[in-house]
Formats: structure tokens, C-alpha cells, sequence
């Protein structure tokens, strides 16, 4: 691979002024000062002018971008691990790497889990906004009652790097854990949090309690989570999302939660998101976020480091560290 010394960078959205800076100094880079997402025609203008795009998970990047894609590209460094918004097949095909930045968010992304598995069983975001309205009346013996996380059962759908730090934490509230992975994790993982492997999703989903979604998002996982198995998740239980809103089939995740089919849901991804359907929003068995699950300005930092490292081992000739491979999922 030749070395490019100061490649042409184009930046989709607003990243951490150290981050800016220091691509300024490396690179010919072009960025986006308003953070205004771009429109399908802007990013098409960007893959013709790059020789590196660096998205995020709110541009689509699919097969007629990229097949429309200028000569000159050849990296899409994604600003994130999800890659589920950029068509790789195609990438692949016009002999473009697409690298991503694993593993620097999963303490948060684990601690955002957590804050929604302690958080929906015991009401606290309805019991905030009771407060706040001023219709709170003080303590009674049967007010505002919640459910007992201790001895519950986790099942975590995804045990990948955050799937396991949000069994290390769940451990430590005294949960059961269960997991669904297309192969089984070696023994000492397993055992270091006590965690059973259920082969079968639908298995797995009769024995717990609070389903956490931990798995990407692809063309196996979509609507993963459909009316059937929320109710194999049953009317006590929880379901908590902080991967992709279309793993979970949105409509059927509302009707259950109106139907009282499940107890309740924490979500921090939406299928349409931004928008958020507003029968969602008139639920006080669920609790909302704005997809802030890695939003910690500790991770936004290192997610840009590993950016710039993918392009500089790119620039230079070799391979770069984080290319995502055939089979990412």
C-alpha cells in the first residue's frame, strides 16, 4: 500500500476540540463546525472528494454511495463500533477498509446498562417526574412500589465485551446471569461471573427476568426481539436496550408494554431514531434516553485517538489496527 502524507479527511459530524485539532495538524481535513448531519447529497460530495470519510452512526453510508464513491477513497474510518450504517459488502467490493473503534466505550456503555437495569424496576424515572410536578404527598407504605433486583435473573443477549461488564456489575447486586451467544464463552468466563449459556434464545428468555440487548445490529439480529418473545419474557419482565432500537420490532415492544405483556422497558435506542413514537412516550413503565449510553466525554476522547491511529497506520502503508473483517457481527 503507498503512503499518503497528508491525506484528504472529511469529518461528518462535530468531534472533541483536542480531537479537531490534532487531525488538523495531520491531515488535509475538511470538518463539520455546525454538527448538522449531512444530507444524502453532502455525503456523496464527501466520498468523492476523500481519500478517508470519517462517519458516525447517523450517516447511512450504503451500496450507491459507494459504488458512486470517488477514486481517491479508500478508508472509512467509522467514529464508533457500530458499523451496521455503512453497506461493507460493498466497501469490501470496491476495495475500500472500513475500520471502527472497539472496546473504548464499554465501561460506559456497561454503567449506562446498569443505571437502566436498577432504574425501571424501581420506578425511578416515574418517581422523579412525580416529584417534579409537585404531586408527590409523602411516604406511604404502598406508594410508589417497585421490584427487588437482588436474585433476579439477567439474561444478557450479546456476551460480548459489554455484555460482560454488565454481568460483573449485575453480579455485584446480587443477580443471576444468563446469556445468549452464538458460541459459548470459554469456562474461566463464564465462571468468573457465573453465568449460564443458553444455546437457544427462546430458552433463555423463559428463565429470566430483565432481558439486556448487547448484540449488533445486522441482518440476522433485526426485529430479533418480535411480539413472540416478549411474551416468552412474560408479564414481570423488564427489557433494556442500550445497542440497537431495530433489534427489538418497536410496535410489538409497545403493545406488549400496553398490553402489560412485559413489565416494562428501558430504552436508549429507538428503531426510527431520532423520533420516537409517541405512545412510547405516554408509558410511565418506561424509561427514556437520548442514545447517551457511551456519551462520557472520557470515551468520545478515545474513540477519536483510535480514529486518528486507524488513519495514520493507513496513511503509512499498513494495516490498520481496527479493520473491520468479513463476518463482523
Amino acid at each position: 500500500m503507498p503512503q499518503i502524507a497528508r491525506p484528504r479527511v472529511v469529518v461528518t459530524r462535530q468531534l472533541p476540540p483536542a480531537i479537531e485539532a490534532r487531525m488538523r495538524e495531520l491531515f488535509n481535513v475538511r470538518l463539520n463546525e455546525t454538527d448538522r448531519p449531512m444530507r444524502r447529497d453532502q455525503l456523496a460530495a464527501a466520498l468523492a472528494d476523500a481519500d478517508v470519510l470519517v462517519p458516525t452512526l447517523t450517516d447511512a453510508i450504503d451500496a450507491t454511495l459507494i459504488a458512486d464513491a470517488g477514486a481517491g477513497l479508500k478508508l472509512i474510518a467509522n467514529f464508533g463500533n457500530g458499523v451496521d450504517h455503512i453497506d461493507l459488502a460493498a466497501a469490501r467490493a470496491r476495495g475500500i477498509i472500513v475500520t471502527n473503534t472497539p472496546g473504548v466505550l464499554t465501561q460506559d456503555a456497561a454503567d449506562m446498562a446498569m443505571a437502566l437495569i436498577l432504574a425501571v424496576p424501581r420506578r425511578l424515572s416515574e418517581g422523579e417526574r412525580l416529584v417534579r410536578a409537585g404531586d408527590w404527598s409523602g411516604w406511604g407504605p404502598t406508594a410508589m412500589l417497585g421490584r427487588r433486583v437482588n436474585g433476579k435473573a439477567l439474561g444478557i443477549l450479546g456476551m460480548g465485551r459489554i455484555g460482560q461488564a454488565i454481568a460483573m456489575r449485575a453480579r455485584g447486586f446480587g443477580m443471576r446471569i444468563h446469556y445468549h451467544n452464538r458460541k459459548r464463552l470459554p469456562d474461566v468466563v463464564e465462571r468468573a461471573v457465573d453465568a449460564t449459556w443458553h444455546a437457544a434464545l427462546d430458552d433463555m428468555l423463559t428463565e429470566i427476568d430483565l432481558l439486556s440487548i448487547n448484540c449488533p445490529h445486522n441482518a440476522s439480529t433485526h426485529h430479533l426481539i418480535d411480539a413472540g418473545r416478549l411474551e416468552l419474557l412474560g408479564r414481570g419482565g423488564y427489557l433494556i436496550n442500550i445497542s440497537r432500537g431495530q433489534i427489538v420490532d418497536e410496535p410489538a415492544l409497545i403493545d406488549a408494554l400496553e398490553n402489560g405483556t412485559i413489565a416494562g422497558a428501558g430504552l436508549d435506542v429507538f428503531e426510527h431514531e431520532p423520533a420516537i413514537d409517541p405512545r412510547l412516550l405516554a408509558r410511565d413503565n418506561v424509561v427514556l434516553l437520548p442514545h447517551m449510553a457511551s456519551a462520557t466525554i472520557e470515551a468520545r476522547q478515545a474513540t477519536g485517538e483510535k480514529v486518528i491511529a486507524n488513519i495514520r497506520m493507513w496513511a503509512d502503508g499498513h494495516r490498520p489496527p481496527d479493520q473491520v473483517l468479513e463476518g463482523w457481527a
